[in-house]
């Protein structure tokens, strides 16, 4: 099972976000931010929070590191998106 899911706000937990993560046990965030405080560290918290005693789920996160021209950045950072498919690809290799 695969979901794609455009999150403009965290609300895990209060939308159906959460029960995706539930289903398909991955998760690839791609953002144009740097990774603390961004939108995949809130996710990883959240899941360890979660389960704190079973990783069962598996995340990658795609994010930026520096400024600079957009389209530079992006394709830097792989966060095109070919880049971000076989990052998808990538994390459900994981699960087998």
């Amino acid at each position: 099972m695969q979901n794609v899911i455009d999150i403009y706000t965290i609300n895990l937990g209060q939308d159906d976000s959460f029960e995706s993560i539930e289903k398909t046990r991955c998760v690839v965030t791609a953002e144009e931010h740097m990774m603390n405080g961004g939108l995949g560290d809130t996710i990883a918290q959240l899941l360890a929070i979660e389960n704190p005693y079973q990783w069962k789920w598996w995340q990658l996160m795609i994010n930026l590191a520096r400024a600079g021209k957009p389209e530079e950045l992006l394709k830097l950072y792989g966060l095109e998106a070919a880049d971000i498919v076989k990052a998808v690809q990538k994390v459900i290799s994981r699960k087998k």
